[in-house]
């Protein structure tokens, strides 16, 4: 196929480097012509380096080079071209003009893409004499790296564009996900579960960003903390996307924005690009504080409660046993033990005025599983600082053989950093596939491979069970009254009828089909 990329920035040199490499011929243009020089030399020194590390033969390279056509005038009349990918800026007049113009000089049968990430897909489309030629083509940067495109049909896309489209990504060694024309699409309206609730766990003094971000890392096996991820993304475009995905779903309160970010962005506080956001950059940025050492005394005796709620009193006693800490028994702790109440979207602090617990020595404990070597401990208002800092030497002790865990302290709260973290990205997910924005695999695809996370949200959710997570759901919104916690319908329905998250279910439609009889009408 020919393809013409108009703009020859970030996106559109990669989107070209992609299709050439696929065997596609490339018509490179740009307003600029500097920018499509540019942007050519770039390509050739990624492929250079492509062939430098083994990953491309000499000759494909080539060939690649061959079919990237530099285009001095846009607008150049092209009856062979198929396709055309729009890459300018984020404005809608732009990009209806860039449109506008290509329509009056490429053939009717051109079909249309825009790459934009966050203008409606129908709304560009609208401007055009024929609005049925357009879809969006949704990149992510780096291009030939990310291998996720999102297909945005608009309200009147032709039906045969998305299947098109499609088969041209896979066929350029990318996948393929269909989302409806919503704001943020999928991937950055699934990816606000993550950096929302981390900063209403900043908002209420829960933890700190570095804190954060290491239970991210070491408990729920991100590759990146979210504050760690708002930096690199910068908090403008951040904070910009939260909002606009938040006032296109009509104040939706599970994407609710933060009170913190305006003045942040505000004073260029927007992360590695300005040297400075949640944390430092550059050369003479300060290096990051130590984690504190552990300093308490891990033999001190420790009462694992049970609140009756399936927290998983039990198997902390089992993992703090292993591990040789002296674990009471009993009814109740003895005068000297500390307490640690695995919580499952409640707090310590509801247990111990539950249980009688006593408030000085009694902590809350995360029971999810941890991807790597970390515990997270929870204090209240009223914990003894000697008692906190034993309990923090309890839970870093390891079996034998085994490193010891770090140990996060962070501010008692409905069911500790992690689960809130997991509850919002699983919560925001399944609100997708609620309103069927996406396919359950799709958005555990594109999530995947566009987030990094290790699994797909839906994906997540089943291995803790619909039915556990819609408890969470539960207690979080009953402990904290937000509605941003309320259960979503696709986990309640599931978790009642022993559906998993990933499981789309029976449609009406297809329960209004007609069933085809066989004709038997012959052998009558």
């Amino acid at each position: 196929m020919r393809i013409r990329i108009v703009g020859a920035g970030a996106m559109g040199r990669g989107i070209a480097q992609w299709a050439a490499t696929a065997g596609h011929t490339v018509e490179l243009c740009d307003v600029r012509r500097e920018a499509v020089t540019a942007a050519v030399d770039f390509v050739g020194s990624m492929l250079e380096r492509a062939v430098a590390k083994g990953r491309m033969s000499d000759e494909d390279r080539t060939a690649a080079l061959e079919r990237l056509v530099p285009l001095d005038d846009p607008w150049a009349a092209g009856p062979e071209v198929g396709l055309v990918v729009e890459a300018v800026r984020e404005d809608l007049d732009t990009k209806a003009e860039v449109f506008g113009r290509l329509a009056r000089v490429l053939p009717a049968s051109t079909v249309f893409a825009t790459n934009t990430s966050s203008l409606s897909v129908t709304r560009i489309a609208a401007t055009l004499e024929d609005p049925s030629r357009l879809a969006g083509l949704h990149f992510f940067n780096p291009v030939p790296l990310m291998r996720i495109v999102e297909v945005v049909p608009g309200a009147a896309t032709r039906p045969d564009i998305p299947p098109l489209l499609t088969e041209l990504v896979t066929g350029c060694g990318h996948r393929a996900v269909t989302v409806s024309d919503t704001p943020g699409f999928l991937v950055n309206h699934a990816g606000r579960g993550l950096v929302t609730e981390a900063l209403a766990l900043l908002e209420e003094s829960v933890a700190e960003p570095v804190d954060v971000d290491r239970i991210a890392r070491d408990v729920l096996g991100l590759r990146m903390g979210p504050f760690e991820l708002m930096d690199l993304t910068g908090l403008d475009v951040t904070a910009a996307v939260i909002d606009s995905i938040w006032e296109g779903f009509r104040h939706e309160d599970r994407l609710r924005p933060s009170y913190l970010t305006p003045n942040r962005v505000a004073a260029g506080l927007h992360g590695r690009k300005t040297g400075r956001g949640w944390y430092a950059y550059g050369p003479d940025a300060p290096a990051q504080a130590p984690e504190p050492a552990v300093t308490g005394d891990p033999d001190r005796p420790v009462f694992v409660a049970d609140t009756g709620t399936g927290a998983g009193a039990a198997a902390v006693r089992e993992a703090l046993a292993a591990a040789g800490a002296t674990v009471e028994d009993g009814p109740g702790p003895s005068g000297r033990a500390v307490v640690l109440v695995p919580v499952w979207g409640t707090t310590a602090a509801s247990a111990v005025a539950a249980l009688g617990l006593p408030a000085a020595r009694t902590f809350g404990v995360d029971p999810l599983p941890a991807a790597g070597r970390r515990r997270v401990l929870a204090v209240t208002p009223a914990s003894d600082p000697a008692a906190a800092r034993d309990a923090r030497a309890v839970l870093a002790r390891a079996a034998a053989g085994d490193e010891p865990y770090a140990v996060s302290v962070v501010r008692d709260t409905a069911g500790s950093v992690a689960q809130r973290l997991l509850a919002s990205v699983v919560s925001v997910a399944a609100s997708i596939a609620e309103r069927s924005l996406a396919a359950p695999a799709d958005i555990d695809l594109a999530v995947t491979a566009g987030l990094g996370y290790p699994v797909g949200p839906l994906g997540w959710g089943d291995r803790i069970g619909a039915a556990r997570v819609l408890e969470l759901q539960r207690a979080l919104y009953a402990t904290t009254g937000d509605p941003r916690h309320r259960p979503v319908r696709w986990i309640t329905e599931r978790a009642q009828l022993g559906l998993g998250l990933t499981e789309p279910g029976t449609s009406p439609a297809a329960c209004s089909e007609t069933a085809v009889l066989p004709d038997t009408a012959a052998s009558l």
